[in-house]
């Protein structure tokens, strides 16, 4: 059942010229339209990667199908999309809906820290967990978190949104480069030292139920892909067959010019240096202990 969009707020920003709206629950939702500028797959490609991301235990907006009728269209006339030369009405039907982060009534949200901030966020390490999605189901843009905190908090905590440009935006094709999908500043992986630095993330994924991942194939309406079951077929088996490159797609990052991982750089240099290193004769030798 699809949450029914009652009234529409106001217009946010970004390329697909999402609405926020208020839904039947009584919760706002950042409602991304089928005729947005970018593709109709994208609200398919949000629906799946954030409830993959969900599923595997990460910071994401609860999100859902939600129904917005001609009605409300026709009597809410911001409810329009650019297209530059022309505008048209946003259409009705069913679209994405995703939780807007920190209500109607946030305490305090932002979409950029300072680094000193930004080091201190409580979640930091998620990053590392965002990017073996990101990875997994080749998110063709740099990654997006916004950053909330309540009026009594010191900290901030991030939440990943947009996830609309996963699998190649609307070509649904795996185009794998090493600076795809990652966040704009290295800091966010500041704490990655090794592979233990992206769990439990990483072994949830690679042992990820494929059941479950078609369940979520069940849920995204067929309009959203064009009604193509062969292609949403497609999608779903390449998606299961990449999760054992996920690893893979994380080392050529990691080994990329950016060099995101420092620490995991020095991490080795001091393994390698220690494999010359003699064995200490002051101690008695002993045999292993048992």
């Amino acid at each position: 059942m699809a949450v029914q969009a009652i009234q529409a707020v106001r217009k946010m920003r970004g390329g697909a010229q999402s609405h926020l709206m208020l839904g039947s629950d009584g919760q706002p939702y950042v409602v991304k339209f089928q005729n947005n500028p970018q593709h109709v797959r994208v609200l398919a490609n949000e629906l799946l990667a954030t409830k993959l991301a969900e599923m595997v235990g990460l910071s994401v907006p609860p999100c859902d199908v939600v129904e917005v009728t001609e009605w409300l269209i026709e009597n809410s006339k911001e409810l329009m999309m650019d297209f530059g030369r022309k505008q048209e009405q946003c259409c009705a039907g069913l679209q994405f809906g995703s939780r807007l982060v920190g209500g109607l009534m946030p305490g305090l949200v932002v979409d950029y820290l300072p680094e000193e901030r930004l080091a201190e966020v409580k979640n930091l390490a998620e990053f590392a967990g965002m990017l073996v999605i990101d990875k997994w189901t080749c998110n063709a843009n740099g990654r997006q978190a916004v950053f909330y905190k309540r009026p009594r908090d010191k900290k901030y905590a991030a939440t990943f949104i947009d996830q609309g440009y996963c699998f190649n935006a609307g070509e649904w094709k795996f185009v794998d480069a090493p600076l795809r999908g990652v966040y704009a500043r290295n800091l966010a992986y500041r704490d990655v030292v090794n592979w233990d630095s992206f769990e439990p993330w990483l072994t949830r994924v690679e042992e990820l139920d494929p059941q479950k991942v078609w369940s979520l194939a069940e849920m995204v309406p067929p309009e959203w892909y064009g009604g193509d079951v062969t292609e949403m077929e497609r999608l779903m088996e390449q998606l299961l067959l990449r999760r054992s490159r996920v690893r893979e797609l994380i080392t050529q990052f990691r080994e990329s010019s950016r060099q995101p991982f420092p620490k995991w750089m020095k991490m080795e240099s001091v393994v390698v240096g220690r494999q010359f290193v003699g064995p200490d004769w002051s101690d008695d030798i002993r045999g292993p202990v048992m």
